[in-house]
């Protein structure tokens, strides 16, 4: 196709041509069953391979131990910040977090709901522009977990390391970063992370959990709201969004044909490189909102010497078929996702764009 937009969108964002189109030849019948895996029963052997077929491939391509669950959930990581806290928080203990931004708030909001917090680090004097230092971390000694956000999708910032964390559990909200680098899974008791960036379509939430931590939610719970619900019925103890389940199986075969998960962090590293290097080299026309130090990979956030230029940028970008560019509302400013179904010719084809931009409004 040659009239696909330059999406940058933040998510739902960008997916491969060529998984679109898998799906579009296979959208009416799937495996030759006579109808669309949206029709079919989520009892059925087709579907049960569909999803046992994806938690394979996750746990092949992200390198998961097998002492982990894959589960397949539904409510965004939104619902993951209150079913951690559920499930997690035991009573006298306490649930502490990195306070990196905009999600990382939004879990800690939703924990408080359940029990005793504590903020252990926080960029919020710096306006969230970086990670915090966490090089002498101190946690409560009834510490739960400690969660946080690898990558901030508002402001543009990403862990570069992971914090020690000894015998506490380590929960990592990776929504959007998941599949983009190389991560040691057995350092985390949990990972989640919505689909809708980096795994596939809205409607489905990953979630990697160790199994001692799920193996009994508390019985006060209710049954939707349990990890061992999901885990004893592997996924499928209610109708799931077998549709959006489907595509993460899809979305994983390219990213297991394209090198893997090492081969996108490189991909990655090349595409945003244009972008940051003509940020950089703008002389101050750009500004990048993040530290140099916490970038991230996946949201470039930056700005332009007024409000009213940023909101010429947006508008011309538009016209020349780029997509997604206009900053948060919270934050302002502009934005460009490029998680791993963004093509290195659209961030090519955008850094020619701002380099044009430029000249003629420098």
């Amino acid at each position: 196709m040659t009239n696909r937009a330059y999406n940058f969108n933040a998510g739902p964002a960008a997916l491969p041509l060529e998984v679109l189109q898998q799906a579009q030849q296979e959208f009416i019948d799937y495996a030759g069953a006579g109808m669309s895996i949206m029709e079919m029963s989520h009892r059925s052997s087709i579907f049960e391979q569909v999803n046992d077929g994806a938690q394979s491939l996750l746990r092949e391509l992200f390198g998961i131990p097998s002492n982990y669950k894959v589960l397949f959930l539904q409510g965004g990581a939104s619902t993951q910040f209150a079913m951690i806290p559920m499930n997690l928080l035991g009573a006298g203990q306490t649930a502490a977090f990195v306070n990196t931004g905009s999600w990382a708030d939004k879990a800690i909001k939703e924990a408080k709901l359940f029990g005793e917090t504590a903020i252990v680090a926080s960029s919020e004097s710096d306006k969230f522009n970086r990670i915090p230092d966490l090089s002498n971390l101190q946690l409560p000694t009834n510490s739960a977990y400690l969660h946080i956000t690898s990558n901030e999708t508002i402001e543009g910032t990403q862990f570069a390391a992971y914090p020690e964390t000894g015998n506490v559990t380590l929960i990592g909200d990776m929504s959007s970063d998941i599949l983009s680098r190389p991560v040691d899974v057995s350092k985390f008791g949990m990972i989640y992370a919505g689909a809708q960036k980096n795994l596939g379509p809205s409607g489905v939430t990953i979630v990697i959990v160790r199994e001692d931590l799920v193996s009994e939610s508390p019985k006060s719970i209710p049954t939707m709201l349990r990890y061992d619900t999901h885990v004893k019925n592997n996924s499928l103890y209610n109708t799931p969004p077998s549709f959006s389940v489907y595509l993460v199986g899809l979305m994983l075969k390219w990213v297991k044909e394209r090198g893997g998960v090492a081969a996108m962090e490189q991909f990655n590293r090349d595409k945003t490189k244009l972008i940051y290097d003509t940020i950089d080299n703008s002389g101050g026309f750009y500004r990048g909102f993040a530290d140099a130090n916490s970038r991230s990979l996946m949201n470039l956030t930056f700005r332009l010497g007024s409000e009213e230029l940023e909101k010429q940028f947006v508008k011309e970008s538009e016209q020349q078929g780029f997509v997604g560019l206009k900053g948060h509302r919270s934050v302002g400013g502009l934005r460009a996702s490029t998680y791993n179904a963004v093509p290195l010719e659209s961030c090519k084809a955008l850094a020619d764009f701002m380099g044009d931009f430029q000249k003629r409004n420098g």
